[in-house]
């Protein structure tokens, strides 16, 4: 069941297998007409524009935070090599985080 562009009209359409090619990894995959009766019991009006892999992997990254690039220093007060999420300037000093939470208490 699809709806009719030119009057809008829900009529009921015989579904066949169908190729698409993924907009992530430009591999043909297959929207099987079960997948499309599926869509159609939903509601759902477009196509899936991913393959099945880059659907899961794309699912898989919502919700993690990117990663943060991470720059070495040295700390000002006890020499320690250490990571900070900045970049680090000669004229501030770095502090690493023991030294640093020490500082503010």
């Amino acid at each position: 069941m699809f709806q009719d562009e030119t009057y809008g009209a829900v009529e009921e359409k015989e579904c066949v297998d169908d190729t698409i090619v993924c907009k992530d990894c430009g591999r043909e995959f297959v929207f099987s007409a079960s997948e499309q009766e599926f869509y159609a019991e939903k509601g759902f009006t477009n196509e899936p524009q991913r393959c099945r892999d880059c659907r899961n992997a794309r699912k898989a990254q919502r919700g993690q935070a990117p990663t943060r690039q991470m720059f070495d220093a040295t700390c000002a007060n006890c020499g320690k090599e250490c990571k900070v999420p900045f970049e680090p300037h000669d004229d501030r000093p770095v502090y690493c985080s023991e030294c640093f939470q020490n500082r503010n208490n």
